[in-house]
């Protein structure tokens, strides 16, 4: 336990010893992070935060899902799955991982559906995958459409075949009763929505920082060397940067260029990286889900996305 608690408390104490020792470098990276958050991550998630909280909180959303709950169990997933995936891939990162913990703290979902809904729930926005990074970033609507692509089908076929194999009547748990909302529900999803991108906001700002202290002190040397082989070293350079915040990793891909960009860019969408991961998993972790299992296939989905997009690029 206490190697734990060390392990999770270094990023705090490097990152708090660096801005200490060269705040002239990473008071302004700090900034440059809320800047990403605020040109590319606010725009395209509050207003979907918002409308998917207010159609869960009415029960709107599951009353529509009806029709699909059949197709959802015959693939053994759990009958929420339709509408929470729908909402997942529209809304984009974290709000799938809130949606989730919002069905299990209403009774919609069991502890152990959330261990198939969490990774099935997690992708990020269209808006995001074909604004920010297609056009932005890669400076075309045909890279976004292929990321969308591949990140919607990679995060959908592993989670199916994860679920198949499971027995038939797996799906055959006690019977739950739902809870009735409580509150305004329109005040409600802006508070939620709210409070969820402006943290959003501090881990995208905290885990670009560290990134920047990270590579500015070569700590992603070994790492980077590592990848060099494959990649090149400053594409095996931008992925490591991605590792811990995906945004500004995607950019850093987009500049350095090169057949390996666009399906690197792709597993770090999926995978989501250090930041993303966090965010969900302060959601998730109210479920019963362990952010070692959420990470580890967080990770496998992203690979089948950048084996994709290497396949769609040969194309």
């Amino acid at each position: 336990m206490k190697i734990k608690k060390c392990i999770m408390c270094a990023p705090f104490i490097f990152l708090a010893a660096a801005i200490l020792l060269f705040p002239q470098k990473y008071v302004p990276a700090c900034l440059e992070g809320f800047t990403i958050w605020a040109e590319s991550v606010l725009p395209s998630l509050f207003p979907f935060m918002v409308i998917s909280g207010f159609l869960i909180k009415t029960g709107a959303a599951d009353c529509a899902a009806a029709p699909l709950k059949r197709i959802c169990g015959r693939v053994h997933l759990p009958e929420s799955a339709a509408p929470l995936f729908a909402l997942s891939a529209i809304s984009g990162y974290p709000a799938g991982s809130k949606m989730v913990s919002e069905y299990c703290s209403l009774g919609y979902v069991s502890k152990d559906d959330c261990r198939v809904l969490a990774p099935l729930c997690s992708t990020a926005g269209p808006l995001f995958i074909v604004g920010t990074v297609g056009f932005k970033a890669f400076g075309g609507g045909s890279a976004g459409v292929k990321l969308l692509f591949a990140c919607i089908t990679s995060v959908l076929s592993t989670t199916v075949l994860y679920a198949l194999p499971k027995r038939k009547g797996a799906n055959a748990r006690r019977e739950i009763k739902p809870i009735a909302p409580k509150g305004d529900a329109l005040y409600d999803s802006f508070y939620g929505a709210v409070t969820a991108v402006c943290l959003a906001g501090g881990y995208i700002a905290f885990f670009h920082t560290l990134a920047v202290a990270l590579q500015g002190l070569g700590l992603f040397a070994p790492l980077i060397y590592a990848l060099s082989p494959l990649f090149g070293e400053e594409t095996a350079a931008a992925v490591c940067s991605g590792l811990c915040e995906a945004t500004g990793g995607c950019f850093a891909l987009a500049g350095a260029g090169g057949f390996f960009a666009l399906p690197l860019a792709g597993f770090l969408i999926t995978f989501g990286g250090a930041s993303i991961i966090a965010q969900q998993s302060g959601y998730l972790g109210k479920c019963g889900v362990s952010a070692g299992y959420f990470t580890l296939f967080k990770f496998v989905q992203g690979i089948v996305c950048f084996c994709l997009l290497c396949l769609i690029s040969l194309l």
